[in-house]
């Protein structure tokens, strides 16, 4: 940890990260703009060819990392997502249009699952317009882990052959409230009821929070779902160019130098390990080494 921190603090390094990052939001503004030029009737393999040279140019020569690391983190993202979105635009434009997931089940009956859109997906109209209402999604979701951890603890600590819940059949609320009453009044199960009354109160307070969190989701996808029809092109394109496509190249970028960053410190540390020893120590290690192997080979009789 010594090694990586003095590393990862040094100001020669920080200065590179940094220069890295100004180096790749350089290349980010200039193919932000053609991106967002793009229109229907586009080729899309004009679009990656024109895409990868620029990125390989513009990553020749740095010290550390291989441009065609870069490249091929440009080329995966392409094949998986990018280049259905090229399509998509080259065919109809910047348009989000939802559509309805349907799904068939063994029966052949139509389940409806939901919606989604392929060139602008939920995440990023939630992201970009409804963060706040996300944010507090995500704390209810962590309160109802701390609960349901509080529960599954309880159980555990009281859940032996002598224990509290040893006692019912299937830990639940109606069996919880049902022993609850048969040692009402009894002085001896006192404990007992402090921790029946104590895990009625966590799973009052869990089911609670499932409720929250299921009205809450439910809310923002529609709310989400609505906002696509008050979409304009340029909001479109900021969506996709910007906060997808750019942002996930950007992510895929940092990566990389997180990659060499590990690596160097790798690097340095088995250097630090390989010469941690001085050699005059080392030479006078191998001296009292081989005297005793002679003195153990002059005893057997071998002698020169």
């Amino acid at each position: 940890m010594a090694i990586k921190s003095t590393i990862y603090d040094h100001r020669e390094f920080t200065t590179f990260i940094a220069g890295m990052n100004a180096h790749f939001t350089v290349w980010q503004d200039k193919n932000a703009k053609t991106l967002k030029a793009l229109r229907s009737g586009c080729h899309p393999k004009d679009v990656i060819a024109q895409l990868s040279e620029s990125l390989l140019s513009h990553y020749a020569d740095k010290p550390l990392i291989d441009p065609y690391d870069i490249y091929q983190h440009l080329m995966d993202y392409w094949a998986d997502i990018m280049q259905d979105d090229c399509y998509l635009i080259a065919s109809d434009g910047w348009k989000a249009d939802t559509y309805r997931i349907i799904e068939t089940d063994k029966k052949g009956k139509e389940k409806d699952k939901g919606w989604t859109c392929d060139l602008v997906p939920k995440p990023l109209i939630v992201a970009r317009y409804y963060a706040k209402e996300k944010a507090a999604i995500d704390q209810l979701t962590v309160d109802l882990v701390a609960i349901t951890a509080k529960l599954v603890e309880l159980e555990e600590e009281h859940g032996g052959e002598d224990g509290t819940f040893s006692e019912l059949e299937k830990v639940n609320k109606a069996n919880v409230a049902s022993r609850l009453n048969e040692i009402k009044g009894d002085k001896e199960a006192n404990d007992d009821a402090v921790v029946l009354n104590d895990w009625l109160k966590l799973n009052t307070d869990e089911t609670d929070l499932k409720r929250r969190v299921k009205d809450a989701e439910a809310e923002l996808d529609a709310r989400a779902y609505g906002y696509y029809s008050k979409l304009t092109e340029a909001e479109i394109k900021m969506l996709v160019v910007d906060d997808k496509w750019l942002t996930t190249m950007k992510a895929a970028i940092r990566g990389e130098m997180d990659r060499i960053s590990q690596g160097l410190t790798q690097r340095v540390k088995e250097l630090a390990e390989r010469y941690e020893t001085p050699l005059p120590q080392m030479v006078s290690q191998v001296t009292n080494l081989e005297q005793k192997v002679n003195g153990h080979l002059k005893r057997m009789g071998f002698a020169w």
